[in-house]
Order: C-alpha cells, then sequence, then structure tokens
C-alpha cells in the first residue's frame, strides 16, 4: 500500500461511520491479503444496510439472540466456531476470546475457495493466538451431502461432528458490542 493509499484511510474517530468505515478498509486489506473473497466487501456492504436501518446500534432482539447462542454453546458437547475470511479480518482476536470461552474450536470453512485463502486465514488466526485450528487439511476434509455449496466441505472432527455451528457470517461480523 503506497503512502497516499493510506492516507485515504485515516478516518476522523469523530465520523458518524467512523467504525463502520474502519471495517470497511480491513475487509479492503483482507482482500489484498487472500483473507476475504471479493464478494466479501459486498456481503459486509449488504450487513451494513441493515445497520442504517437499525441506526447502527445493536436493538434487544439481537441482543437476546446472542445471549441464546451463547447458551447453546456452552450447553453443546461438541460446539464448533465456523469462520470465513470476513470474520478473521475483522474480528480475530474476539474469535478467540468466544472460543476460548466456550470452549469451542474455530474452523475455517469457505463458500469462496481460493488457491492460498486457507492458508492466510490460517495466518491471521493463529497471529491472534489461534492453536488447534480446524479446516486446514484439504486432503482429510470430508463433505455433507445435503449441502450442494462448498460449506458442504468440513472438517470430518469439527462441523462434521458438531452439535452446534456458530456461523458469524459476514454480513457484519462484530463480537465486540
Amino acid at each position: 500500500m503506497n503512502s497516499n493509499e493510506n492516507q485515504d484511510h485515516k478516518v476522523p474517530k469523530d465520523h458518524p461511520r467512523y467504525q463502520s468505515l474502519n471495517y470497511r478498509r480491513k475487509i479492503i486489506e483482507g482482500m489484498r491479503n487472500l483473507i476475504t473473497a471479493e464478494a466479501g466487501l459486498i456481503a459486509h456492504g449488504r450487513g451494513e444496510s441493515f445497520d442504517y436501518i437499525l441506526g447502527e446500534k445493536t436493538n434487544s432482539i439481537a441482543k437476546n439472540a446472542i445471549k441464546a447462542a451463547v447458551a447453546l454453546l456452552l450447553l453443546a458437547k461438541k460446539p464448533v466456531i465456523s469462520v470465513n475470511g470476513n470474520t478473521a479480518a475483522l474480528c480475530p482476536k474476539y474469535l478467540i476470546e468466544l472460543s476460548n470461552a466456550v470452549n469451542a474450536p474455530i474452523e475455517i470453512n469457505l463458500f469462496y475457495r481460493k488457491e492460498g485463502r486457507i492458508g492466510a486465514i490460517k495466518k491471521v488466526l493463529e497471529n491472534a493466538g489461534a492453536s488447534n485450528l480446524l479446516g486446514i487439511d484439504e486432503e482429510k476434509m470430508v463433505e455433507i451431502k445435503e449441502l450442494s455449496s462448498n460449506r458442504r466441505i468440513v472438517d470430518p472432527n469439527g462441523i462434521y461432528l458438531a452439535d452446534v455451528v456458530l456461523i458469524p457470517l459476514e454480513d457484519y461480523a462484530h463480537f465486540g458490542i
């Protein structure tokens, strides 16, 4: 990234969309580093539209859903947190904290598969403190026959056996509520 591009990304902290624009910058950087797919920026924008409608606040219904999801993860015998490029680019440390808090492994599971993406996501997650990641050994992956998308390709010791899977999709992956 040249210095002019870097200057363009400095958003004043008092900007009304400071947080949103910084998330967008992280998605773009992730795209340049193979972490996010090209469609990830579009998906993030789709989530931003909901933020505008909801006034960029987490409403009470969403907060209750978050609590229910955490309860399910805590009660599960084999929970797994499914991670894509956007979540890895936006909030890797939160993913690790959640994984540790609910004792659930993290599995990289991608809709858009491109050579090098799994390795790039693995590196980001490991740099954030992840260990024992699932979904990284392509030769050992299995398929969920009921699914037709690339999300059907899963780790035999992760999503394939899980009783609860948290899928924080790219529509707005931010856990620091």
